[in-house]
């Protein structure tokens, strides 16, 4: 396989370091561009030699399988991808700024607005694709405009009307996002800080961060909690090879240490049988799983 001369690329990259739940194979391809010329380089070659394409953010909601990814991974990582500025009372950020880094400006610059996504470990391009959220409140709420390309390699740019924000989704998911405007509020710099405090005490009250994990497993079905039906159905500790539903947050699957994707989704398989039997419920994976 001969990729472009201004692309470096990895063959039999290991993936599993390169997620939260620490698991995964090897990508047959894996590859970081430095700015957009780059990533379009790589589409192009991609393209031509009938090679699948995954782009990987945090890897902060994301399985991979124990066989890997037969196709080419980019991560956006580079300096050009992580940029942050402020224009107005807009930040602008590129797809691979992270969410604490984002907080950590905003409130930098005495804007709010942010602080519901304090403690959720994922990039900008990630949290934007999957409407990331808690609380009551969506990162789809603060958006003006979003900078993305195709797989084409054609760039455009998407005004908030052009995209539809659901549910962890959107119509984001058909491109790769190189950056994006986000529109925020006055604030002071204590009061944002208070409040970043309190979402962050109730995730760690909540949440089970004890073990490597992917968040939450499984999306909440409508007018109902997806962990509190798992808990139900007592399942809390139940095990799978070296994967184990938390005890402290039941739709909170966690690695034990050499878990893999096998056993993760023998468990899930096992979560769905069970939550259907007693509730006739089918749940719907949060995570993303790569196959």
């Amino acid at each position: 396989m001969n990729w472009p001369k201004n692309c470096r690329v990895k063959a039999k990259y290991p993936l599993k370091n390169r997620t939260t739940f620490k698991i995964g194979g090897c990508a047959r391809f894996f590859s970081e561009p430095g700015d957009p010329e780059e990533l379009r380089s790589l589409l192009g070659a991609a393209k031509k030699n009938k090679i699948a394409v995954f782009i990987l953010g945090a890897g902060s909601n994301l399985l991979i399988s124990d066989r890997g990814v037969r196709g080419l991974v980019i991560k956006l990582n580079s300096a050009y991808f992580k940029r942050i500025a402020l224009k107005g009372s807009y930040i602008e950020a590129g797809s691979a700024a992270t969410l604490s880094q984002l907080i950590k400006f905003s409130q930098a610059k005495s804007l709010r607005g942010l602080e519901f996504l304090a403690g959720i470990p994922g990039t900008l391009g990630g949290a934007l694709v999957m409407n990331a959220g808690c609380w009551e409140q969506a990162i789809g709420g603060l958006v003006k405009e979003v900078n993305v390309m195709d797989y084409s390699g054609k760039i455009k740019t998407l005004g908030s009307r052009d995209i539809k924000f659901s549910y962890r989704g959107s119509s984001l998911e058909k491109y790769i996002i190189l950056s994006a405007l986000l529109k925020l509020k006055k604030g002071s710099r204590p009061q944002i800080q208070k409040n970043i405090n309190k979402y962050l005490k109730a995730k760690r009250q909540a949440q089970d961060a004890s073990h490597p994990n992917a968040g939450c497993i499984f999306r909440n079905p409508a007018q109902r909690y997806a962990g509190k039906l798992i808990d139900l159905c007592g399942l809390k500790g139940r095990k799978t090879g070296r994967a184990f539903v938390s005890e402290r947050h039941a739709n909170f699957i966690l690695n034990s240490g050499g878990a893999s994707a096998k056993d993760v989704l023998g468990l899930m398989r096992l979560i769905n049988k069970k939550i259907k039997a007693k509730f006739k419920i089918t749940l719907e994976p949060e995570i993303k799983i790569w196959e």
